[in-house]
């Protein structure tokens, strides 16, 4: 205990001994961070009639993220670019997908994508080819599904394409 309290001492006579005086605990404001922007993936817009991919801010690198960013296109200004998709909203995405049980083993697995979307009028073959193509930019969906759901009406299936098939 006395052999600790000498180093201590002699620790303080040390510190004091270099020019520099303690102070207090000052704040100095937020500890420098940085923000990592959002993944960048690329949606399927028109340009003069054909399909072209363009990137797209998304929040998440998910299939549903890029589907909301498709969409939400439709509702701004593109420029010499179009979409097939005013007038509709995204409602969300369902994967035919069953989780890979504890003891099954694991292959490389396809599945259904099914796309909820909303709206009136027409859902033309662009239109289509627009969210079947962006979907399966991610490869495990072999299908994809789009089901128009209306309110006070029943569900109505667009069909279930590729997107080879639309372009």
């Amino acid at each position: 205990m006395k052999a600790q309290r000498i180093l201590t001492v002699a620790a303080l006579v040390g510190a004091a001994a270099c020019g520099i005086s303690p102070t207090d605990v000052q704040d100095r404001g937020n500890a420098p961070t940085t923000r990592i922007p959002p993944p960048s993936k690329t949606i399927y817009l028109l340009k003069d009639g054909e399909l072209i991919l363009e990137p797209a801010d998304v929040d998440n690198d998910t299939v549903g993220s890029l589907l909301g960013a498709l969409f939400d296109a439709s509702t701004k200004p593109l420029g010499n670019r179009d979409t097939a998709l005013r007038g509709f909203t995204y409602i969300g995405i369902k994967d035919s997908l069953n989780p890979i049980q504890r003891d099954e083993v694991q292959l490389p697995r396809t599945s259904t994508l099914t796309v909820y979307i909303r709206g009136e009028g027409t859902l033309t073959k662009l239109g289509k080819a627009q969210i079947v193509c962006t979907a399966q930019q991610d490869a495990a969906f072999e299908l994809v599904r789009i089901v128009r759901e209306n309110e006070n009406r029943p569900s109505k299936t667009e069909g279930r394409y590729t997107c080879g098939e639309l372009k």
